[in-house]
């Protein structure tokens, strides 16, 4: 099956083959894509030119490979909100997946001189803090760590996070009227990397994100995700005052 003549590079040709075929749906996710030399004889071109699409589309998450085994379309990864607040349950019951999660940690405790400022609030002498791994269908696809300002939820630590989640109980309390998200890609360390199920110097995706609920900081919050089987997304109409719905 040579490809059709085109003006772009035949490396981008066969990238736009493999694709169209994923795209398509005959090649669904897990499934094995012919082997470099059965390519070259189906598609008429180089071994090289076979060799670089495929690279190319391993490094851009499309395909995995699989030493002495084979080439393998990627499985979809989860993809979390970026520019809105949303429920992690929510988001992975939307995917018909189960969640779960585990309560390590929920406290109080006071706040050091950074956490403070992060909440614009330098009298503030104590802060509830929750440690939380939440999973789908099993799998840990997140690790929250979370400290909220009492005063805007005095019952937080009172509350069945296995049951509930945090997300749940303080837009009940203190709706979210502004966040601020900065992401950065991190080495989990052995911790965090022990409860996402990764190495230690595995990719790992941080969130930290604060909200507001009026003029008052409700939360400062640090979320860890998988970076090799989670992404985080959003769309949003340019002009708009958030996300498109």
């Amino acid at each position: 099956m040579p490809l059709p003549d085109a003006a772009s590079p035949l490396y981008e040709r066969v990238k736009g083959y493999i694709l169209g075929r994923i795209g398509s749906g005959e090649w669904i996710a897990e499934h094995k894509l012919p082997s470099e030399n059965d390519l070259v004889q189906q598609l008429g071109v180089s071994r090289m030119t076979v060799h670089r699409a495929l690279r190319e589309l391993t490094s851009a998450g499309v395909l995995v490979r699989v030493q002495g085994v084979g080439t393998f379309v990627a499985a979809t990864r989860p993809q979390s909100a970026l520019m809105e607040v949303r429920d992690i349950a929510e988001e992975i019951r939307a995917r018909g997946h189960r969640h779960s999660s585990a309560v390590l940690a929920l406290e109080k405790t006071r706040p050091g001189r950074d956490l403070a400022r992060e909440f614009e609030a330098a009298g503030l002498r104590t802060v509830f803090r929750s440690l939380i791994v939440h999973r789908e269908n099993g799998e840990p696809v997140q690790v929250e760590e979370r400290h909220v300002n009492p005063g805007m939820a005095p019952a937080y630590l009172e509350q069945d996070f296995e049951r509930t989640t945090p997300y749940d109980y303080l837009q009940r309390c203190a709706p979210v009227t502004e966040v601020e998200h900065v992401i950065t890609a991190v080495r989990p360390g052995a911790e965090i990397g022990s409860l996402l199920g990764i190495a230690p110097d595995a990719p790992c995706l941080l969130l930290r994100r604060r909200t507001w609920s009026g003029t008052a900081v409700v939360t400062v919050n640090r979320l860890w995700y998988p970076g090799e089987r989670y992404s985080l997304g959003g769309r949003y109409r340019v002009g708009s005052r958030g996300p498109a719905s």
